[in-house]
């Protein structure tokens, strides 16, 4: 990493889908070492790191309440979700030599301590990874929202948000080989053109907090570390 280090503090958001790794379900134990060496290296870099996971990999509100859940327990059985996805990649950062915190959005104990701003900036400011589970602890809000919420909420210089895509395109590349990729894309752009890049919650959130987003492929090693360098890989999204 060079000594012209982009950014201080950095809210990491990850899928739980990505973590499913080639599986398609559950925790990818290769996937889930590669994720926590690359964020390791960025700790040593001297960067502060918050992360956010989602909890798809294991089960999605949404998709529970198209088939007969109960929206709000729904919704709950997501968050829990991502503290299990949490866990699994706090056990792998520890493994590895890299203290981490899990902060639970509902109160969790032991399992993690109770979310708070000033505990999760505590922690990184200790060299630890503070991991943020349980979205915003709220039925109806993504873990985008989450993520958005809680990079605001820690003073985040940027939001990273890791895919399997390299970034933004005009449409779905998986589907339309025609889609084309975004250096950079306002988030208004963003909106009119119907991208699904997050939810309309979390980038409205975004752009009144003036918290930029990069969007990237954090399944391909290295990323990471090249986002944190400064390299122009994926799409930025601003004002």
């Amino acid at each position: 990493m060079t000594q012209t280090r982009k950014f201080n503090r950095v809210l990491l958001k990850l899928s739980g889908e990505s973590l499913a790794g080639a599986q398609g379900h559950g925790i990818d134990t290769v996937r889930l070492g590669q994720y926590a060496g690359q964020i390791k290296q960025a700790v040593e870099s001297g960067i502060e790191v918050a992360i956010v996971i989602g909890g798809g990999n294991i089960f999605r509100g949404l998709k529970g309440a198209s088939q007969g859940f109960d929206r709000v327990k729904g919704d709950q059985m997501g968050m829990l979700a991502t503290v299990i996805n949490s866990l699994a990649l706090s056990s792998a950062l520890e493994a590895i030599g890299q203290p981490a915190e899990v902060l639970t959005a509902i109160a969790m104990h032991p399992i993690g301590h109770h979310y708070s701003k000033w505990r999760a900036i505590d922690a990184m400011k200790a060299g630890k990874v503070a991991i943020l589970s349980g979205g915003t602890g709220n039925p109806f809000f993504t873990t985008d929202t989450g993520a958005s919420l809680r990079g605001v909420e820690v003073e985040a210089d940027v939001m990273l948000k890791g895919t399997r895509v390299d970034g933004i395109y005009t449409a779905d590349p998986e589907k339309d080989p025609k889609a084309t990729k975004f250096d950079t894309i306002t988030y208004d752009e963003v909106y009119n053109r119907g991208l699904k890049v997050m939810d309309l919650t979390a980038t409205a959130m975004c752009k009144e907090n003036n918290l930029p987003i990069i969007v990237f492929d954090m399944d391909t090693p290295g990323n990471l570390a090249r986002v944190l360098a400064g390299e122009s890989i994926g799409t930025l999204v601003t004002v």
